[in-house]
C-alpha cells in the first residue's frame, strides 16, 4: 500500500489520469461525481458543502451496513461530521484498490447485524472485475464468521463420536445463507461524458434485494443526477437506520467552488412507509414519509488565509550526483502550513407537492451557515512531527429554528421539544497528527451547544488512521470507527484533506 518507505518523483512528473476502467493496474479510482470537486486546491479547510448537501437527499454517509459502503442522511438534520461523509469513489472501485494491499484481497470490517448471532465482524472481497474502456462489472462478496465458528463448536462439542453424520451437519453449517451477502455493480460509459451506474445486493441475512440506479450528465458548468433507489438506507442525526421502499431524485447542481455562489434544485419521491432497520426506536424523521418534493438551495462560500507558507520551488528537492529528485507533500492539499478562516451561508426553500405529512410544513423556507478556523503546522513531507492540524467549525443548521427558541426563552415561553435538534448549534472540532510517515491520527467531534449539564453535551466522534498514497497525490486509505453506530469500516478516499 502506497510503494516503498521513499518513494522519489522526477520534478516535472506526469500526473496520474483517470480512466473508466477502475479495475486497471494502478489506476486510481475514477468516479464521475469527483468532477464537482475540480482542482486539488490550497485553501483545503473542513467540508462546508456538507451545509447545503445536506438540504438535498444525496449526502452519502460511510456505513458498512450495505456492501454499497453508503447511506443517506436525512435532509434537514443537523449536519453530520466531515469524517462521516462517504468516499466520492464507488465501493466496488475502493476494493479494486484496497485488495492490493490486503492478504488473499479480503478486507475487514466491523456493522452490527439484524441477528445477534451473526456478530458484527464481516469479510469483504472482490470476486470477480471484467471491464473494457467504456465499462466496467464488478462481483463483491462478503461473509460473516461468527456463527459459523460457534455452530462448528457446538456441534464438535456435542458429538459423542465423530462419524459421517457430524461431517453432515457440520457442512450444512458452511452453507448457511444468512453467512453470506453478494452485491453486483455495472457501470457504462454513455457517450462522450455521461454514465450510468446499475448496483443490486442481497445481505444474507435480510430478505429481497437492494437495487440503486445512478445516471450523470455532467454540463459545462453543472451535473444532472438522476438517482433511484428499492429501497434507499437513510441515517439519522441519532444513528438510527431507516429503510424507505422507493426514493427517487432528480438533481441540477452547479460546480463546487473554493469560493464563491453555489446552488442546487431538484425534485424527490418518497413512497412507502420507513421502516426501522436493527430495532430502531421512535418515530421515522418526517421527510422520509411518502411525497413529492421539489427544493432549491443556494450558498456563497468565502475564506481568508492569515498566513499561509506557500511551496517554495526547492522544497523538498533531493540533490544526488546524476540528478535532483523531488520528494513531494504525502498529500497535496496537506501541503501548506497555514491558519485560515472561511465560512458559508445559504438559504434552501422546499415545497411539498404531495403526502402533506402533519409533522412538516407544505412550504418551508430557512437559512443556514457555517463558520471554521483551520490551523496546520508542517508540510506533510517528513518521516516526523511535520503534521498537526486542528479545525474547529461552528454550524447552524436552522436560523428560524434558532431564532424562534431566542424568542421563548426571552419571553419565558415554553420550547417545542420537537426542533431541540435543530435549533442548537453545533460545534466540530477535528484534530489530525502525524504518527510516522504517511500515517496520519484523526479525531472528528460534534458538540451540541446549549444541552446538557454544562452547555454542550458530545453527540457523535469518529476515530480513524489514515494512509497517505503519493501516487494518488490527494488520496488515502482510511481505517475508522465510529462507537456511536458500533461501526468501522476501511475505504479509500480522494480528494479530501
Amino acid at each position: 500500500m502506497g510503494g516503498p518507505r521513499r518513494s522519489p518523483h522526477r520534478r516535472h512528473r506526469n500526473r496520474t489520469t483517470t480512466t473508466l476502467n477502475p479495475f486497471a493496474p494502478s489506476s486510481p479510482p475514477d468516479n464521475r461525481g469527483i468532477r464537482r470537486f475540480r482542482g486539488v486546491g490550497r485553501r483545503t479547510m473542513a467540508n462546508l458543502n456538507t451545509a447545503i448537501d445536506s438540504a438535498f437527499w444525496d449526502q452519502n454517509i460511510s456505513t458498512p451496513q450495505t456492501l454499497d459502503g453508503t447511506a443517506r442522511s436525512v435532509p434537514g438534520e443537523p449536519f453530520p461530521i466531515d469524517g462521516s461523509r462517504a468516499s466520492r469513489a464507488h465501493r466496488i472501485q475502493q476494493l479494486s484498490l484496497l485488495r492490493e494491499g490486503f492478504p488473499l484481497g479480503i478486507i475487514p470490517s466491523l456493522a452490527p447485524a439484524s441477528d445477534k448471532k451473526l456478530g458484527s465482524f464481516s469479510l469483504h472481497s472482490l470476486l470477480l472485475s471484467p471491464s473494457s474502456s467504456d465499462w466496467w462489472l464488478g462481483l463483491v462478496g462478503q461473509f460473516r464468521p461468527k456463527k459459523l465458528i460457534s455452530d462448528i463448536r457446538a456441534e464438535i462439542t456435542n458429538a459423542e463420536e465423530w462419524d459421517l453424520q457430524v461431517v453432515k451437519d457440520t457442512a450444512k453449517h458452511i452453507i448457511d445463507k444468512s453467512l453470506y451477502s453478494i452485491g453486483m455493480w455495472a457501470q457504462f460509459a454513455l457517450g462522450s461524458s455521461s454514465s450510468l451506474l446499475l448496483s443490486t445486493e442481497r445481505q444474507g441475512d435480510k430478505n429481497g434485494f437492494r437495487n440503486k440506479l445512478t445516471f450523470v450528465h455532467p454540463l459545462e458548468e453543472h451535473d444532472v443526477t438522476l438517482e433511484a433507489a428499492w429501497p434507499e438506507l437513510f441515517v439519522d442525526h441519532k444513528g438510527r437506520y431507516w429503510d424507505v421502499p422507493e426514493s427517487i431524485s432528480f438533481d441540477v447542481s452547479s460546480l463546487v467552488p473554493d469560493s464563491g455562489l453555489r446552488y442546487r434544485f431538484g425534485l424527490h419521491s418518497n413512497r412507502g412507509q420507513p421502516r426501522a432497520v436493527n430495532d430502531a426506536d421512535g418515530d421515522a424523521p418526517p421527510a422520509l414519509m411518502p411525497g413529492l418534493c421539489s427544493k432549491a438551495a443556494v450558498s456563497y462560500k468565502m475564506s481568508r488565509d492569515f498566513w499561509r507558507q506557500k511551496e517554495g520551488e526547492d522544497d523538498g528537492t533531493t540533490n544526488t550526483e546524476d540528478d535532483d529528485f523531488d520528494v513531494p507533500s504525502y498529500d497535496e492539499r496537506l501541503k501548506e502550513p497555514h491558519a485560515a478562516i472561511s465560512g458559508i451561508i445559504g438559504g434552501s426553500f422546499a415545497a411539498w407537492i404531495t403526502g402533506r405529512d402533519k409533522r412538516r410544513s407544505p412550504i418551508s423556507a430557512d437559512l443556514f451557515s457555517s463558520v471554521c478556523y483551520t490551523f496546520q503546522k508542517g508540510q506533510f513531507r517528513k518521516y516526523y512531527r511535520d503534521l498537526t492540524r486542528v479545525d474547529a467549525r461552528v454550524d447552524i443548521c436552522s436560523a428560524s429554528a434558532l431564532a424562534k427558541r431566542v424568542f421563548q426563552t426571552l419571553t419565558r415561553s415554553s420550547a417545542d421539544a420537537a426542533d431541540d435538534s435543530l435549533w442548537s448549534p453545533r460545534l466540530k472540532l477535528i484534530f489530525m497528527q502525524q504518527v510516522a510517515g504517511p500515517i496520519v491520527f484523526r479525531v472528528d467531534s460534534q458538540f451540541q451547544v446549549g444541552a446538557g449539564k454544562y452547555g454542550a453535551r458530545m453527540e457523535d466522534v469518529m476515530l480513524s488512521l489514515n494512509y497517505s498514497l503519493r501516487l494518488l497525490e490527494s488520496g488515502k486509505v482510511v481505517a475508522w470507527y465510529s462507537p456511536k453506530r458500533k461501526e468501522g469500516m476501511i475505504e479509500v478516499r480522494v480528494l479530501e484533506f
